[in-house]
């Protein structure tokens, strides 16, 4: 029996490394975001938005509130179903291949899915060209920069789940090997996916997070540390920052 609930339980992790863990709770960190993306949106948050990567539908659940039409589109079923019992407009697909129609959407939001797609150029090129005109592209990802890995690693074959310190700080090549599950961008690498695409670039930042869980376990210290570090983000330092936040806009 042991196991049985041990197989389970590492391909659950499998699971989550290769497909990353949607967001479950709704929270200040979440709330944050979504704040910076209604910013950004401004009035195409009454059009027609694809959330490209739902996960369970947390963000196509919020981002409806607003008044527009939202489609989600999940690659994994069940986290699809999921989404599907409270948002009717789910899709199961993959997100390099979008069936959808060219110059669709008003709105894209893409909140770190793209390191895990298998093919992140397609996924980008494709998210392009269902944007309508003027249409904007809101993506989240992981920052190289950053001196934890968040997605875990893999060592002799096995699955280690949890925060890593400075795998990404590692040359590309052993990176890659510890972590092969998930990529992680610098600058470079994210204008270089946007490459000869007809597009103009609104935003491009680095963010930290909202460490809810360190506030849950250290309340008044966590705090802080979300102070300092997100205060930060308005410095060079923020080149450490967990993030990338980019708007992009269709020309």
């Amino acid at each position: 029996m042991q196991d049985i609930i041990y197989a389970m339980s590492q391909r659950n992790f499998d699971k989550a490394a290769l497909r990353g863990e949607p967001s479950y709770v709704w929270r200040a960190g979440q709330q944050r975001r979504l704040a910076m993306i209604a910013q950004f949106a401004e009035e195409r948050l009454n059009g027609t938005i694809l959330e490209n990567g739902c996960g369970v539908g947390m963000y196509v659940e919020r981002l409806a509130s607003f008044g527009g039409a939202v489609i989600g589109l999940e690659y994994d079923f069940e986290r699809a179903r999921e989404a599907k019992i409270n948002s009717p407009h789910i899709l199961n697909a993959a997100g390099e291949f979008l069936p959808l129609p060219s110059q669709t959407f008003d709105l894209i939001l893409s909140h770190e899915v793209i390191e895990h797609v298998q093919d992140d150029r397609a996924a980008i090129c494709e998210m392009i060209r269902t944007l309508k005109p003027g249409g904007r592209l809101v993506l989240f990802c992981p920052n190289r920069g950053y001196p934890v890995e968040t997605h875990g690693i893999y060592w002799k074959g096995k699955y280690y789940f949890g925060n890593k310190l400075f795998v990404n700080y590692l040359p590309r090549i052993l990176r890659d090997k510890l972590a092969p599950h998930v990529r992680v961008y610098s600058k470079g690498d994210l204008q270089r996916l946007f490459g000869k695409l007809p597009v103009t670039f609104i935003e491009q930042t680095i963010i930290f997070g909202a460490y809810d869980n360190i506030i849950a376990r250290f309340g008044i210290i966590g705090k802080f540390l979300r102070v300092v570090l997100q205060f930060l983000e308005q410095t060079p330092l923020r080149i450490v920052g967990l993030s990338h936040f980019w708007v992009v806009e269709k020309n």
